[in-house]
């Protein structure tokens, strides 16, 4: 509870902070609702899951061999009749045959499947930090504007006692028509501003329900104040942190690896792969039959266009994905500390609005309502001073809610988890 000297600024700014909470109709939106029903619903989730599951998939079909040949034939002597068990060469054969790749390249392809699902793995478990990150932006963004709306409602029933107060001024020859004129004209101003914050409130609802998989933002509730999420560490050691557990770092060592993997089956490519066969000719009357063995494989002749460029290809995708890495980690560092001073800087300005600025102004405008009550200050004044308590009481809940997001952001970036609050 806030303290000031005056018992009736205390009061004054007591209340406004209350109404400002206070939800504007029964129904009060769950952040920890939002971001489960979100998990389970997004579509963007969905469907990588699914990707996920399909490169799981792949895995046993990488280190499976190739289907297995078998053929059936008939050969014949002469061309005027059928000389099956009459002549020596005429013969029924059966054949079949199987690919073996050189020993370690199916490991390898294995090696290569498994990386890439872990990634995918990987990525998916981002996807759904920033969905519900994105979940957590969107609540406390919808909590600074219907914070907004409460306090224009209640700033321009204090306008409306102004303008009352001048008319009976005006009425009583007190006054000049101009100052009931002003009233009114910042009263439909507070007017106006509320139908743009009701809009804003319509379009982030309509996000949010985009987000959480609905096809109507109808019944979204309104957002209630949180306690404030803790920040422990320095910048530095979130840095450490993130870079340690963050999913998407963990999908750019997947891809490193993955990209290895590739790199050491191009090597292997210029080794030959195996064919092994087995015959069988079956020859009728008193012709016994045969059978027959064979073994190939095939010659890399062409290595200098094929087997070479591969290699390179494998290599510079290797290093691609080193790079990407190490630019990954840079972008990390830089999003905590822009993040982490958003953070600070946020505390420092709602310190400052809460205990100076808001009571302050509150002091300023009694002052000038009870001067104008009096006769000894003019309109003009007490809705100046109006006005100015409504802009620190807006900005308080706008930099209430930047910390807040701010905080959620490095949350996801670290890798925490992304339901419930810490």
């Amino acid at each position: 509870m806030l303290t000031f000297g005056r018992s009736r600024a205390a009061a004054l700014i007591v209340t406004v902070l209350l109404l400002a909470a206070a939800p504007l109709c029964a129904q009060v939106a769950v952040l920890e609702d939002w971001i489960a029903e979100a998990l389970r619903n997004n579509p963007e989730i969905r469907a990588s899951q699914s990707g996920v599951e399909a490169a799981k998939y792949r895995i046993p079909q990488s280190r499976a061999l190739a289907d297995p040949m078998v053929g059936v034939g008939y050969q014949n002597e002469g061309f005027t009749r059928y000389t099956y068990g009459e002549m020596e060469g005429a013969q029924w054969m059966f054949s079949a045959s199987q690919a073996l790749p050189f020993p370690g390249k199916r490991s390898l392809r294995e090696e290569t499947a498994e990386r890439d699902a872990q990634g995918l793995e990987a990525q998916h478990e981002a996807l759904r930090l920033k969905t519900a990150l994105r979940v957590r932006e969107l609540y406390f963004d919808l909590l600074s504007q219907h914070k907004s709306l409460a306090l224009l409602q209640e700033k321009r029933g204090l306008l409306t006692s102004i303008e009352e107060m001048a008319l009976a001024r005006y009425a009583a020859g007190k006054a000049m028509q101009q100052e009931v004129l002003m009233a009114q004209t910042e009263k439909y101003m507070l007017l106006e501003k509320e139908e743009m914050i009701r809009q804003k409130v319509r379009s982030l609802e309509a996000m949010t329900a985009s987000v959480l998989g609905r096809s109507e933002s109808a019944s979204m509730g309104i957002p209630a104040v949180r306690p404030p999420q803790a920040t422990e560490g320095s910048a530095e050691d979130l840095i450490g942190t993130a870079v340690e557990c963050s999913p998407e770092v963990r999908s750019r060592i997947r891809m490193i690896e993955a990209a290895d993997a590739k790199h050491r089956l191009a090597g292997k490519e210029y080794y030959p792969d195996f064919s092994v066969g087995a015959n069988y000719f079956n020859r009728s009357g008193d012709f016994q039959d045969m059978w027959s063995a064979t073994i190939g494989i095939n010659i890399p002749i062409f290595y200098k266009s094929k087997q070479d460029m591969a290699v390179l290809e494998a290599k510079a995708g290797l290093n691609r994905a080193k790079q990407e890495a190490d630019s990954l980690k840079l972008m990390i560092a830089a999003a905590i500390r822009d993040n982490f001073s958003m953070v600070r800087a946020a505390e420092k300005l709602m310190e400052l609005y809460k205990s100076g600025l808001i009571p302050k102004n509150a002091q300023d405008l009694e002052f000038a309502l009870s001067g104008y009550r009096t006769g000894s200050a003019d309109a003009s004044t007490a809705v100046a001073r109006l006005k100015g308590l409504l802009d620190y009481e807006t900005l308080y809940w706008s930099q209430y809610a930047e910390r807040e997001k701010a905080v959620a952001r490095i949350r996801a970036i670290c890798g925490e988890p992304e339901g419930g609050e810490k």
